[in-house]
């Protein structure tokens, strides 16, 4: 560990480990029944739960000699209630710990170092780079696009709760601390009810209203200052999309009506921080020819807001001229005082316009097959056999169709919503602007069929082809669909009708690449080279077309959805791979925990531009693979995924998951509007959503989506005598480094004596016996890698953060584990117990306290 490491950890240990003690014996007076005695039996049951895994004990051993040896405890309810009760109190220390930690973000991190703006600027000016610089900004944005898949198990109110605690802790305000905590204990951390699609927006444009409007509004004025000739005024650099209220992938909840009270929400939102920043303004500019003008925005700003069945009458274009004339006037007659202020505001006019967040819409591609298989059965649009003709036929059938298709005649509420939202579209855009709401994304897209569908469709719905001001993005996901990524879009490149909507579209075709349903389908090192080969093969297809390809990735907060240390896969892309943005998913516990603070979110943002802009000005070509290279990253992946797919074709591998893990409960959990899998009936992998899929595998404290097959694939290459050829891919590709470091965290996760009592059972040994074979070989073979005698030997704040993340959720892993074999046991001896909805209750409440323990995922 070098110094530098050494002195950022001391500053941990102090502001979050030593913090956290102190804190922690201000729970006592939380108002629980008997809380003093439950936070002294937590402390005995977690240093009993650490003696009874060393001592290979299951769970189940662990808990029934701590109620025989530290208390008098013999009836089934009094245990239950004080599980209940360590887990009501568990719950409120990761709070603590979150909030703690996002108090001290600032002291540990450089937020003037390696990948940040004001590093940029520093190289920029070293290598006098500025018109190079100048061109890149033109046109490149980073676009975190927020969607509402569940992996966050906070409810709003403890959210907010966790920003004021941190606010508190910054200032060291032991009275507030004490005072939040106690409101913390009277806030419920378990819903009775689902969120609404609609809550789900609302829950997240608190985060565009509180965190991303300042730090945004930070960036864009430090780049306008320190580059005020390379920043491109049509360009705002840094953008934001919004899945709430527009996905309606596999969401039964979400219509076009939603869609239309979310973006009236995002407006709504926009203009309200608009109108707080110009009354922060009307306090300092009491000058002449500017006091009236700042009046009269306020006034119209407060109209538009407040008052009742008022029509909307301001633009954004407005606003900016009205910030503009003010801002003429300081110069010239006020001498720019507080120009700052009204320039900050300006830009993020300029950026949030009156859309806040453009919302995109995403619907399955099976739901347009079956749509225009109803339109060609029940109507004379398209012919009655469309569904049996030739792909080619399809596309000329239905590009030859004429007339707009009243919704209204469809007996099917989901195929009435496709024509309804892409006519919403069309309304939103009339309010929001065009960026409000202007792409269609297509999940599991196979073909160019299933883009012109979506393209034919908008015609159906009243749109004109040469008034389409919507960009259709296909979403490529599983290893096959990846591997023809190429041949579909070279087909609607070739397709004249399409050609033509892409020139009307500036000659840009986004492509959104799925890696969370690509890791549950092809295994870690397989979804990540298959993207990346994507990528190389769809960036050279698009520029022999004449066409700027954008990427937009589909990622989760694990390793294992994509996520990781995110802004190094940016940086390692080299030259044959698009660039001109970064456009990425953010979910759950990455907003919480990468953006969830002004701080924080700036910080992540200036290291995701700093990782486009750099790569593009500095990159050598170093950065590409040789075809060495490549060809042994295929081998490591083919390797990796055969023994990925052993596993995945395992005849007893979705019942171990079912019966081992919490996933059958996820459910119950109401942490989304969305359910767990995509079509109702047996479970199956390929319907199983990849946000359950991960995050059981993550309670279990197994993680192999993050590592499986990696040393198997690394102990073949070294038996086929590559071995220093590997270690050399090591040291030169920051992309195979990066996945190795992910890879790595994902391991650093795991526990495997929680759930070693399996090794002996008779349906699921074999199963737990490969998973941890597995995870031992990965291990050993990451180490020699990295020369390191422990994992993320060489991240010590980030090791430090998740091993006491892992003790806090210690005692909710055992009690979970205990409360499934105690279901498992009634399920195999078929009885039915007044306590089994209990467990299955205990199981649940557990899930939320180790999802969010989990928070540094990302």
């Amino acid at each position: 560990m070098n110094g530098s490491a050494n002195s950022i950890l001391q500053v941990y240990n102090k502001q979050v480990g030593l913090r956290f003690q102190l804190y922690n014996s201000l729970f006592t007076a939380l108002p629980f029944h008997r809380m003093e005695r439950t936070g002294v039996l937590l402390t005995i049951f977690l240093l009993h739960c650490e003696e009874g895994f060393s001592k290979e004990q299951s769970p189940v051993e662990i808990i029934d000699s701590f109620f025989k040896q530290h208390t008098s405890y013999k009836e089934d309810k009094e245990m239950l209630d004080l599980l209940f009760r360590f887990v009501q109190y568990t719950e409120r220390q990761v709070v603590l710990f979150d909030a703690l930690e996002d108090a001290a973000y600032r002291d540990i991190h450089d937020m003037h170092g390696p990948g940040t703006l004001k590093q940029l600027q520093s190289e920029v000016q070293q290598k006098q780079n500025q018109a190079q610089l100048k061109e890149k900004l033109e046109d490149f944005s980073v676009r975190l696009v927020l969607t509402a898949h569940p992996t966050q198990f906070y409810p709003s109110e403890v959210l907010g709760i966790i920003n004021d605690l941190s606010k508190a802790m910054v200032n060291d305000n032991t009275s507030q601390i004490n005072s939040y905590l106690r409101q913390l204990g009277k806030t419920p951390f378990f819903r009775n009810e689902k969120p609404t699609p609609y809550d789900e927006a609302v829950n997240l444009i608190w985060y565009l209203e509180n965190v991303f409007y300042t730090a945004a509004g930070h960036i864009l004025t430090y780049l306008k200052n320190q580059f005020p000739d390379e920043v491109s005024k049509k360009n705002p650099i840094v953008r934001f999309g919004f899945w709430p209220g527009g996905d309606r992938d596999g969401n039964p909840f979400v219509n076009a009506g939603i869609t239309l009270r979310v973006a009236e929400a995002l407006r709504g939102a926009a203009m309200k921080s608009y109108y707080l920043d110009v009354r922060r303004l009307k306090r300092r500019l009491t000058f002449k020819n500017v006091s009236n003008v700042v009046l009269a925005l306020e006034q119209k700003l407060y109209n538009n807001l407040f008052v009742p069945n008022h029509e909307l009458d301001i633009s954004s274009e407005e606003i900016m001229q009205t910030l503009q004339q003010i801002r003429t006037t300081l110069i010239e007659e006020h001498n720019s005082l507080f120009l700052d202020m009204v320039d900050n505001l300006l830009r993020k006019v300029e950026l949030f316009g009156l859309h806040f967040a453009t919302l995109d819409i995403r619907q399955d591609s099976s739901v347009h097959v079956e749509l225009l298989q109803t339109i060609a059965e029940t109507t004379d649009m398209l012919p009655s056999d469309y569904s049996d003709l030739p792909a080619e036929q399809q596309m000329t059938s239905l590009l030859q169709a004429k007339g707009t298709l009243d919704p209204s005649v469809l007996e099917s509420e989901l195929h009435r919503d496709v024509l309804e939202s892409m006519a919403a579209i069309k309304t939103i855009q009339e309010t929001n602007g065009e960026h409000g709401c202007h792409r269609y994304i297509i999940s599991h897209s196979t073909s160019a069929l299933d883009v012109m569908h979506v393209f034919g469709l908008f015609q159906l719905s009243g749109w004109k082809q040469e008034a389409l001001s919507v960009d259709i993005v296909p979403l490529f996901e599983t290893i096959d669909d990846l591997r023809n990524a190429g041949d579909v879009m070279a087909a609607l490149y070739q397709n004249e009708v399409y050609r033509q909507h892409l020139q009307r579209r500036d000659n840009v075709q986004t492509i959104m690449l799925g890696f969370s349903d690509g890791t549950k389908d092809g295994g870690y090192l397989m979804a990540n080279w298959g993207i990346y080969k994507a990528k190389e093969e769809l960036s050279a297809i698009s520029k022999e077309h004449g066409v700027q390809v954008v990427f937009f990735d589909g990622r989760g907060g694990p390793p294992a959805r994509g996520g990781g240390r995110t802004h190094q896969f940016y940086a390692s892309m080299g030259p044959n791979i698009s660039n001109k943005e970064i456009q990425l998913t953010i979910q759950g516990q990455t907003i919480s925990s990468n953006f969830g603070t002004v701080d924080a979110a700036q910080f992540n943002i200036e290291q995701l531009m700093h990782a486009g802009i750099h790569s593009a000005l500095f990159a050598s070509k170093d950065t590409t693979l040789t075809p060495a290279e490549e060809e042994l990253l295929l081998n490591l992946s083919r390797e990796s995924f055969e023994k990925y797919n052993t596993l995945k074709n395992h005849s007893n591998f979705l019942e171990y998951m079912l019966y081992v893990s919490p996933l059958r409960y996820y459910g119950e959990a109401n942490i989304g509007s969305r359910p767990s899998k995509r079509k109702p009936g047996k479970l199956n992998l390929d319907d199983l959503r990849a946000v359950p899929y991960v995050g059981s595998w993550s309670q279990l404290k197994q993680n192999l989506p993050g590592y499986y097959g990696v040393g198997t694939a690394l102990q073949r290459m070294e038996e086929a005598g590559k071995w220093e050829d590997i270690a050399q891919l090591y040291k030169r590709s920051l992309f195979f480094k990066t996945l190795m470091d992910n890879c790595e965290m994902a391991m650093t996760k795991c526990f495997f004596p929680l759930t070693a009592f399996l090794a002996s059972h008779p349906n699921y040994g074999e199963l737990w016996n490969m998973i941890h074979d597995e995870f031992q070989l990965t291990r050993s073979y990451i180490l020699r890698l990295t020369g390191a005698a422990e994992l993320m030997e060489d991240k010590p704040v980030n090791l430090q953060s998740i091993q006491m993340r892992q003790r806090i959720e210690l005692p909710l892993l055992t009690i979970q584990q205990y409360a499934l074999t105690k279901i498992r046991e009634m399920e195999e001896q078929g009885q039915q117990t007044e306590y089994k909805p209990k467990y299955e209750k205990l199981v649940v409440r557990c899930s939320f306290g180790i999802i969010n323990a989990e928070r540094n995922s990302a």
